[in-house]
């Protein structure tokens, strides 16, 4: 299969547009941001950690306004339960019949809040949704609207009154994200845009549009050398001594699936796609690797007695297995 001769200039153009819009009400956390544009380009749904106060639900309430999309947020809470989320059937007693009044799920960007305070029937049930983007209800299955992208949040600080998410459904998200403090100058613009009236938003693009940008994402070009590059990162998370890294083999208990692999592709397609490419390079795929992996890694005592976490083990992975090179012919069309 040869790539496209002409880079995706409109679609960077779009999600450029996009990002701007979003910009103008959220400061810094660049990183973040563009990782929420790889889910989204990508099909594929975010569980980020970070204290409060960082803009997460700021930032994709906004950019549902940008997309001209529906948003809804869901506070998880320890007496929470499934139909809180994906609905349930009523009784009118005047009619004399049933009706199905559906949850809060059917969005086009779901914010679900603290999604470990919830017990573990309530986490499957908005995982099962996030896996098959349909709700079945008393026999009847409900679609969620497209693009559907679920962004849960975690607080790293607070494990009081928490119930852990297991590993198999973490393995659902395609990338973990941490975020940090900003900067004092970053500070200082919050402080500043927090003091003036609420930026008004512009719608810059529609879902269809979105929809559309989805399809062409698919296209982008994966090199089967690229491919290669993801296999060998994920089977050195399962067996480190196989590829020379005997040293960490003893911190990981169990390594990545499958799902991280595909996700890594994925999502790699989409950051070339931002970047204004229709074929994959070598850094696409390895500023994604951590977001990607960190989640899927189960650490052993040993790691933990030590402090290590999931991305110190990533880092010795990715400088013991080497990028491959640039393809020649990607660089003289893109030239």
């Amino acid at each position: 299969m040869e790539p496209l001769s002409s880079p995706v200039v409109p679609t960077a153009t779009l999600m450029e547009q996009v990002l701007f819009e979003v910009k103008r009400v959220v400061v810094g956390q660049d990183r973040f941001l563009e990782r929420v544009m790889v889910a989204i380009l990508a099909q594929g749904h975010l569980l980020v950690e970070g204290v409060p106060g960082l803009a997460k639900t700021l930032t994709i309430k906004t950019l549902a306004s940008s997309i001209q999309g529906s948003f809804k947020r869901i506070q998880f809470t320890p007496d929470l339960v499934p139909a809180d989320l994906v609905g349930t059937r009523m009784y009118n007693q005047k009619t004399g019949e049933f009706s199905t009044s559906l949850g809060p799920v059917f969005a086009h960007l779901l914010l679900a809040d603290e999604i470990n305070r919830a017990p573990a029937k309530v986490q499957s049930a908005l995982l099962e949704v996030m896996q098959e983007r349909q709700v079945t209800i008393a026999g009847e299955t409900h679609k969620v609207p497209e693009p559907f992208l679920v962004m849960a949040t975690q607080n790293p600080i607070e494990t009081e009154g928490t119930y852990a998410l297991p590993e198999a459904q973490v393995d659902r998200f395609m990338m973990k994200v941490l975020l940090g403090y900003p900067s004092e100058e970053e500070e200082f613009v919050i402080a500043q845009r927090a003091l003036d009236l609420p930026v008004q938003v512009l719608p810059v693009a529609t879902t269809a549009q979105l929809a559309a940008l989805q399809a062409e994402c698919r296209t982008v070009y994966v090199d089967p050398s690229m491919l290669q590059y993801a296999v060998k990162l994920v089977a050195a998370t399962r067996a480190p001594a196989r590829h020379g890294l005997q040293e960490i083999a003893h911190y990981i208990s169990c390594g990545a699936s499958p799902r991280a692999t595909i996700h890594l592709a994925e999502g790699a397609q989409a950051l070339a796609m931002l970047r204004g490419r229709n074929y994959v390079l070598p850094e696409d795929m390895s500023d994604l690797a951590a977001d990607v992996l960190r989640h899927r890694l189960a650490l052993s005592y040993e790691a933990l007695s030590e402090g290590l976490d999931a991305d110190a083990l990533i880092v010795k992975i990715m400088a013991k297995i080497p990028a491959p090179a640039r393809p020649l012919q990607h660089e003289q069309r893109a030239a």
